[in-house]
């Protein structure tokens, strides 16, 4: 998101649970395209909320799972949220080789990006550096 549209808007990643370290597969197929994931720290709703980020100051959940679609819903009860249900596909544990596995997570890359530019747009071009 902050590659595409830059501070355009405040983004925050959660995960039903937390793993802390993000996936190797997903920091290669995400660094193919310039987006840095390697000291990206995944965190929980929970955690979100532990560490300060109020929920119902977001405007929009988006939820890529099944799982993280009911986590939201049951934490927005109470307030006025939107909430989006991107079916992706989970590359987790598909494929034999590496090859596979990365391809398998590129297809997932690539759904997201998708997604998000058929609902936020093209994306803004980033100011040149001065």
């Amino acid at each position: 998101m902050k590659k595409f549209y830059g501070q355009r808007a405040y983004v925050q990643s959660a995960g039903v649970r937390n793993d802390m370290e993000v996936d190797g597969f997903s920091v290669a197929v995400c660094k193919e395209v310039g987006v840095e994931l390697a000291r990206h720290r995944s965190r929980s709703f929970e955690e979100m909320q532990d560490w300060g980020d109020d929920l119902s100051q977001f405007d929009l959940i988006i939820a890529l799972s099944p799982a993280s679609q009911r986590m939201a819903l049951e934490l927005t009860r109470h307030c006025h949220l939107e909430i989006e249900y991107w079916p992706i596909l989970d590359p987790t544990g598909l494929g034999e080789s590496r090859e596979h596995k990365l391809s398998a997570y590129r297809q997932a890359r690539d759904q997201i990006r998708e997604r998000m530019i058929a609902r936020f747009g093209a994306p803004t071009e980033e100011p040149a550096a001065v």
